[in-house]
């Protein structure tokens, strides 16, 4: 029995906007007197629509309804009719995830393309999102290696580090080919961060001055450097703190990669250096040259994968959905949940659960509840390995007492674990729950801090649900 998926994902960079639609193929590869495992088994690229110039309506503001209608165009081209997606990802990236409007954007877009697609922003996400839609962490996991991918677009440079397939590292720094804009031979804007770098190698430029490309090109050299020193290339320098992207994570390259892949609009300019130097009214062009002559390109094994500039786009639309239904547990009508904040466990107060000790657990809710000014909010844990019935009815029974002092009446008790428990644990726990009191534990979940969940209708008869692992993170 199998069951594919309509995936579409959708990308607004600061410079361009992109869509692709994806097929997912669902399929049980339990064996015969084995619990039910479903996996996605197939991707298949469906369509991969125009490359879009980003639209704005200001130096601060996108163009919502410019953007709805590229969306709504590329639908049309690929052959399927609004919201009729079953699963996907909108990313807003780079600068765009900084204007004043970002988020409106993300809940039209996402309105638009389906009942469960999620709206997604956040450096170190996009940064794994494209290691996975370049070919990087395919090519970490069959080689067992150590492979990074660096993802360099308008307004960041996104790197991931895998290690056999796992992601290692993750960060994010504010070096693009869009921050630095030119028309007729005069520099028309200089961003923050390109100022930053201008700063740190004494170079002056300002909005008026002529298009320099001697200069221009010595601020992209001094980019690349800033990235060296991100892949531990050079010694790292108070620059490089200066222009790592806000909301991302500390990135540390301790390790040289067997291998790096390069993706992104910009690495289109690197494997391809012939362009005119000002062709796309930025330093793109001169930002590709100076990495291409840089120590990333001829320090390290450079391996070009089957996506570049649509690397984002492609991860977002076959890689952001994961698939619980091992051994699930959920009561009728609970789903389809979106943007559930996660509260995780320490690996103290979750044990303190197992032993039956709910006090920390309850306080932790409520100061979450507060927090996030919420009513509904998943708990994440690690779940135990082999779990005997006495811990699993202490932690139902701690569960339980927590949901019903703390979330309000009618809120689901939503948990998800890492581990193999989800279905023994959700059945003690509802059945210490007040009556009406919806509830779902599901497996397979690796959910972190200060990240959301989206999770969809059950499919393949019910015994799986589509969950989505995102940030909700702008500038």
């Amino acid at each position: 029995m199998g069951q594919d998926l309509i995936s579409v994902g959708i990308d607004v960079g600061t410079s361009t906007v992109q869509v692709v639609f994806s097929r997912l193929s669902m399929a049980d590869t339990s064996g015969y007197f084995s619990a039910p495992q479903v996996d996605i088994v197939e991707k298949e690229l469906l369509y991969k629509g125009g490359i879009h110039q980003t639209p704005l309506l200001s130096a601060e503001t996108l163009d919502v309804e410019g953007l709805r209608g590229i969306v709504t165009a590329e639908f049309a081209r690929a052959g399927f009719p609004e919201r009729k997606a079953d699963t996907g990802a909108v990313i807003i990236t780079g600068e765009a995830a900084r204007k004043e409007n970002a988020r409106r954007v993300l809940e039209v877009l996402s309105g638009l393309a389906g009942d469960f697609v999620v709206s997604t922003a956040g450096p170190d996400l996009e940064a794994l999102i494209a290691g996975q839609g370049s070919g990087a962490q395919d090519w970490s996991s069959r080689n067992m290696a150590l492979a990074a991918n660096m993802d360099i677009g308008g307004g960041t440079s996104n790197i991931v580090v895998f290690s056999g397939g796992a992601v290692k590292a993750s960060g994010s720094y504010d070096v693009g080919g869009r921050l630095v804009r030119v028309e007729d031979g005069r520099v028309r804007s200089v961003s923050k961060p390109a100022r930053a770098a201008a700063d740190w190698k004494d170079i002056s430029l300002r909005p008026g001055d002529p298009a320099d490309p001697a200069l221009l090109g010595g601020l992209c050299q001094a980019m690349a450097e800033v990235l060296e020193m991100a892949m531990g290339l050079r010694p790292a320098e108070p620059i490089l703190e200066e222009l790592r992207t806000p909301g991302a994570g500390l990135f540390r390259a301790d390790t040289i990669p067997d291998a790096v892949f390069l993706s992104g609009g910009v690495a289109d300019l690197v494997y391809n250096t012939g362009d005119e130097t000002f062709a796309y009214g930025d330093i793109g062009v001169l930002l590709g040259r100076a990495l291409r002559q840089s120590r990333i390109c001829s320090g390290l094994r450079l391996l070009r994968g089957g996506e570049t500039i649509r690397a984002t786009v492609v991860g977002a639309g076959s890689y952001t959905v994961s698939l619980s239904g091992s051994t699930i547990f959920y009561t009728q009508g609970v789903f389809p949940l979106r943007n559930l904040p996660v509260l995780r466990l320490t690996p103290e107060e979750e044990a303190a659960c197992y032993r039956g000790e709910g006090e920390e657990l309850s306080e932790k809710l409520r100061w979450f509840l507060a927090q996030y000014d919420t009513e509904r909010l998943a708990i994440a844990i690690a779940g135990a390995r082999n779990p005997g019935y006495a811990e699993l009815n202490a932690a139902a029974g701690a569960f339980a007492r927590a949901a019903e002092g703390n979330l309000p009446a009618g809120s689901p008790l939503i948990i998800v674990t890492e581990s193999d428990m989800a279905k023994a644990l959700g059945q003690l726990t509802y059945s210490r729950l007040g009556k009406g009191r919806p509830a779902a534990v599901l497996d397979s979940i690796p959910a972190r801090d200060h990240t959301y969940l989206d999770i969809g209708m059950p499919l393949m008869g019910g015994i799986v649900v589509p969950v989505v692992i995102k940030t909700l993170i702008f500038g």
